[in-house]
């Protein structure tokens, strides 16, 4: 088994180097069948991972496949652990990027027009951006399936710098770049607490190794470090581990990069946003279940955090007019519930709805980028409409995946979203309470944007030009074929799952768990004890206040933006004047974005000014360079008074020297 999963790992890498450095030999269609091949053995295997475990119960597998190094005890290795938690994530990465792999050919069959004419960064762009989204995966595969925190780093780097090259893609156009850098630096403030967290680790551990440390980590429970006056060693170490994941996973205050990283081509949109990427900070926080289950108050933090991204990102998605932004800030506010529910010790309902929003979310993602190619890269909802008459596989496809997202009941996202808010309302963990509401108040958010972009974009008036309105068609079969594979997932994956991750004991494997819940922190027991089946868990969500709320929501905007809209297409504008100061702050993002340029930007910046002016200009330039410059002429012009060119002054000199000379002789 060990060489299928390197297999697993190795063949998006090999796709990679191919289409990267030898993309102008084999051209286009050599770049996206090798890529696509190498994904498509990656989702094979990893799906038959996922069956060996289902219905075999397979053994888990951890060890070590190469041994870097040893340093004061400590080894440093690559290694694979195989386990329930691993195939779902493995699974879930590989369809979805295979999916987008085969959308690519589409969407990006035209990049060349994106480019200025004879710019040579657009030269063979085809081919360097299927090799970087196969780089993309490889990189992702490396981080859920390591066994140890040094693997780990690598692969959370990994996608990390892979995301800066497929942010800014189009580095010619500046917001790109600007989006790219946003993002690499966010993440970096993110990754300084990760990498912090790992250290404390290896210093209190001795051990980069998972199971070592979590079998070692209650023998550690009571430790306090000298940190801010005292605190508890586990409490320190999540905390920091957390941080990383809010970089990643986009969380408040580490959020700001994520929309802006709507400036890639959509592809890449929908691989960052669905499966990859923002998924990783609540795949690290599931996979230390052990370490946060012995802190309260690091399972609080997580709580309170994800709830706030929850919600008021979800607010500022009813404000967007760009379509792929809209959808972005529904990713915000769905990591928002999965990091929620880790903060509610139910991790296995994070990992569930994990799973669900990678297929509904990619779906949306990609239904996105089917518009915008029939809109001629047109991006803004209120020059959209009536797109239905003209893409119905896109449009069927588009009301499924939101249907999905709004926890509509049968549908996927209805499974994972409702036993997450039942979980937390089952919480004691302090700030429960908080995140109950919160989270039970975003399934009306949701609703009312996510068809709110739905009406405006699919029904009511035509409002594009005649041009655009002339060419509207539906997008070549590489395109609508991966909606319909997503769709499906979108559609039924729920049903199937929710018995074995969130139900029973599928999770265990022998003596290995992957995922730990302290006996007091067991938040989904009640649902548990109260299974009596699929369909029972439908007629019991029909009466509860999540599915009134999102009804509520999609009736609410059924009346506004398609029935009062065809009649009052200013209606979207007139509300969004109503709301006034509210608009303008959910329009203002908060503040986040001002701050942070105000703040660390501009802080920065006067900063780098003040240590340039000082430090640069007057220190080492002033004094230093031109200052020994000065000294030396200064000197110069003293000691050229001496050179007068009449004897009797050298004649005089040399006595008084002779004079100077006896003196010392005779003294000493």
């Amino acid at each position: 088994m060990e060489n299928v999963y390197i297999t697993i790992v190795l063949a998006p890498l090999i796709g990679a180097i191919v289409a990267g450095f030898f993309g102008g030999r084999i051209g286009r269609r050599g770049a996206h069948s090798v890529t696509i091949a190498g994904v498509a053995v990656s989702a094979g295997l990893s799906l038959w991972v996922l069956a060996r475990f289902i219905w075999s119960d397979a053994a888990v597998f951890n060890g070590a496949v190469y041994n870097w190094m040893v340093s004061d005890g400590i080894s440093f290795e690559v290694g694979f652990l195989i386990d329930k938690l691993t195939a779902v994530m493995m699974a879930t990465v590989t369809f979805v990027s295979l999916m987008v792999h085969i959308y690519t050919i589409g969407y990006m069959a035209d990049d060349e027009h994106n480019w200025p004419h004879g710019a040579l960064s657009g030269k063979n762009s085809y081919q360097r951006f299927f090799s970087y989204i196969s780089l993309f995966t490889f990189s992702m595969l490396m981080l859920v399936m390591s066994n140890n925190f040094m693997q780990l780093f690598f692969g959370w780097e990994a996608v990390g710098l892979v995301s800066y090259l497929l942010i800014g893609f189009w580095s010619t156009r500046e917001s790109a770049v600007f989006a790219n850098l946003k993002a690499f630096l966010v993440n970096r403030v993110g990754d300084f607490g990760f990498i912090l967290g790992i250290a404390a680790v290896a210093m209190y551990f001795g051990s980069m190794d998972y199971a070592e440390v979590f079998a070692a980590a209650p023998g550690q429970a009571e430790t306090q470090v000298n940190v801010f006056g005292g605190v508890s060693l586990m409490t320190l170490i999540c905390i920091l581990l957390f941080i990383g994941a809010m970089g990643k996973s986009a969380q408040v205050p580490l959020h700001v990069w994520l929309p802006d990283s709507m400036e890639g081509p959509t592809p890449i949109s929908a691989l960052i946003h669905a499966a990859t990427m923002v998924t990783a900070g609540v795949f690290m926080v599931a996979r230390m279940s052990p370490l946060y289950e012995l802190s309260e108050t690091a399972l609080s933090f997580v709580l309170i955090i994800g709830a706030t991204t929850a919600f008021f990102m979800g607010l500022i998605g009813l404000v967007q007019n760009d379509i792929k932004r809209v959808v972005a800030y529904s990713t915000l506010s769905q990591l928002g519930y999965m990091v929620t529910a880790l903060g509610a010790s139910a991790y296995a309902a994070g990992i569930f709805h994990l799973m669900t929003h990678a297929f509904f979310k990619a779906l949306l993602f990609l239904a996105a980028g089917s518009v915008i190619i029939a809109m001629h890269h047109k991006q803004d909802i209120r020059l959209m409409g009536g797109l239905w008459k003209h893409m119905p596989l896109t449009w069927v496809t588009a009301l499924l995946g939101s249907l999905a997202l709004i926890g509509f009941p049968g549908f996927s996202g209805f499974f994972s979203k409702d036993a997450i808010i039942e979980a937390v309302s089952a919480s004691h963990v302090a700030g429960s309470g908080y995140a109950s509401i919160l989270l039970t108040a975003g399934v009306f958010v949701t609703a009312l944007y996510s068809f709110r972009m739905y009406y405006l974009v699919f029904h009511g008036k035509e409002r594009m030009d005649e041009h655009t309105k002339h060419h509207l068609h539906e997008p070549p079969w590489v395109v609508t074929l991966p909606l319909v594979m997503l769709a499906i997932p979108s559609v039924f994956i729920g049903w199937y799952a929710i018995e074995p991750l969130l139900v029973s004991d599928w999770w265990v494997s022998g003596d290995w768990n992957p995922i730990f819940v302290a006996h007091e922190h067991d938040t989904l027991h009640h649902l548990r004890e109260n299974w009596h089946g699929q369909a029972a868990f439908v007629h019991h969500g029909l009466g509860a206040l999540p599915f009134i709320l999102a009804m509520t929501g999609v009736v609410l905007a059924t009346l506004v933006w398609w029935l009062v809209h065809k009649w009052n297409p200013r209606i979207d504008e007139q509300l969004q004047t109503l709301g006034g100061p509210v608009t303008r702050i959910l329009q203002d993002k908060y503040g986040f974005d001002d701050f942070n340029q105000r703040v660390f930007a501009g802080g920065g910046r006067s900063l780098g000014r003040a240590l340039w002016i000082t430090g640069d200009r007057t220190v080492i330039d002033g004094a230093i360079v031109n200052g020994s410059a000065r000294s030396v002429g200064r000197m110069a012009q003293r000691f050229r008074h001496l050179q007068t060119g009449y004897l009797y002054h050298y004649a005089i000199a040399m006595i008084v020297g002779l004079i100077g000379l006896l003196t010392l002789f005779v003294t000493l």
